[in-house]
């Protein structure tokens, strides 16, 4: 048994010590048989909230109407969570009506995929009910039980069984398959946010070419922001080199691939509810990589993007098939590390002095002199030394 659940043990031990039934369940129990990391470990009991909050001292409720209590044990939370049946969900994404039940079984048939409803002993011999590990060695996604009813009760499990895609390269099941095309309309109930969430991971798994594919094949791209009608372009997408692109990077070629105006991105990332720095961050690395493509780097263009921003649009470039050998990036990091500043900050000048020097009141010339002085510095015209910038500003100004 791995780290992470012998670390959890004794909370299991307490709980049937104390009476009751408790088995880790979930992602972890997943992930350990397919030898991948172990994330958050889950418990699954048949005793109620109220039963664990008095056998551990120190608990946080986090969702004790569903029955799930947070259970703090030496430095570790474990998410503690009563057997459970649901039903009724009329925004096809929270059940109306959670029932607590005493049987495992009952509690694992409430679950997405045969892979996500297993559960492990304290001695490591795993309950699997619906087939899950079959499914694991299958390398597929499928649904516990009617496809159509799983992806009725909560739409976002549409996403989740193609971001398994992309994460674990794994296949989905025929019917389950069929369902999910059938039922991508339901995605319209959910919030812009959940979808974001499951959309980024799709673009950042292992498999995400096949992930973004099987978007495009089964009709999801009309209920994610901004893409309806957009199957050609993002076919595109999953045909380019993407595995080794960062989040950002991936935003970026999307972008590209649909054609949007650099005027439409602001408008285009706000669809998905993402965070101001991350569309920032996307819409300048976008507005590089579209610069690069009309030709090479020059020394305000490197300036301007960093190194970061270099390379991410190299690796853009090779990813679209264009020039960006190791040779060629290892030039243009080069000719950045030459320049004598990398940011405004670091010129030996202020606004301040400016006004000082000139004995004028602040305004836009202040704005225009130091741009003067950093595109000067920039090409080598000028050391960025004090003295130097104030005699050079003289002798501009009198010309």
């Amino acid at each position: 048994m791995k780290k992470p659940f012998l670390d959890a043990l004794p909370v299991i031990e307490e709980i049937e010590a104390a009476g009751f039934e408790a088995f880790f369940v979930g992602g972890a129990v997943r992930d350990n048989f397919l030898n991948r990391p172990i994330g958050d470990v889950d418990i699954a009991t048949s005793a109620r909230p109220e039963q664990i909050k008095t056998i551990f001292s120190r608990t946080v409720d986090i969702g004790i109407e569903h029955g799930t209590v947070l259970v703090l044990f030496k430095g570790e939370s474990y998410e503690v969570t009563t057997y459970r049946t649901e039903t009724g969900y009329k925004d096809f994404r929270r059940p109306d009506e959670v029932k607590f039940v005493t049987s495992l079984t009952e509690d694992l048939m409430r679950r997405d995929f045969t892979i996500n409803a297993m559960a492990m002993d304290r001695y490591g011999v795993v309950i699997d009910p619906f087939g899950g590990k079959e499914d694991l060695v299958k390398k597929q996604i499928r649904t516990v039980g009617s496809p159509v009813e799983r992806f009725s009760e909560d739409a976002l499990r549409i996403l989740r069984a193609i971001r398994f895609v992309s994460q674990l390269r794994f296949s989905i099941e025929k019917g389950t398959l069929s369902s999910l095309s059938e039922t991508a309309h339901l995605l319209t109930h959910i919030a812009v946010e959940r979808k974001s969430v499951e959309f980024e991971k799709i673009l950042q798994g292992t498999g995400r070419a096949e992930g973004i594919r099987m978007i495009t094949e089964a009709g999801i791209l009309d209920y994610l922001p901004g893409l309806s009608g957009r199957k050609t372009e993002i076919s595109k997408l999953s045909s380019y080199q993407i595995s080794n692109l960062n989040l950002n990077e991936m935003w970026a070629l999307l972008l590209y691939c649909i054609s949007i105006e650099q005027d439409g991105v602001d408008e285009f990332l706000r669809g998905w509810k993402l965070p101001v720095k991350k569309m920032k961050a996307i819409a300048k690395l976008l507005y590089f990589f579209q610069k690069r493509l009309q030709s090479n780097w020059d020394l305000r263009l490197l300036y301007q993007a960093g190194k970061e921003n270099i390379l991410s649009v190299e690796k853009l470039i090779q990813s679209i098939g264009g020039q960006a050998g190791a040779a060629t990036i290892e030039k243009w990091v080069e000719m950045h590390n030459s320049l004598p500043i990398k940011s405004s900050d670091e010129m030996d000048v202020t606004g301040g002095d400016l006004i000082n020097w000139f004995g004028k009141t602040g305004g836009p010339w202040v704005k225009e002199q130091l741009a003067l002085v950093e595109d000067a510095i920039i090409h080598g015209q000028l050391d960025n030394r004090k003295d130097e910038i104030k005699e050079w500003l003289f002798n501009c100004n009198q010309r």
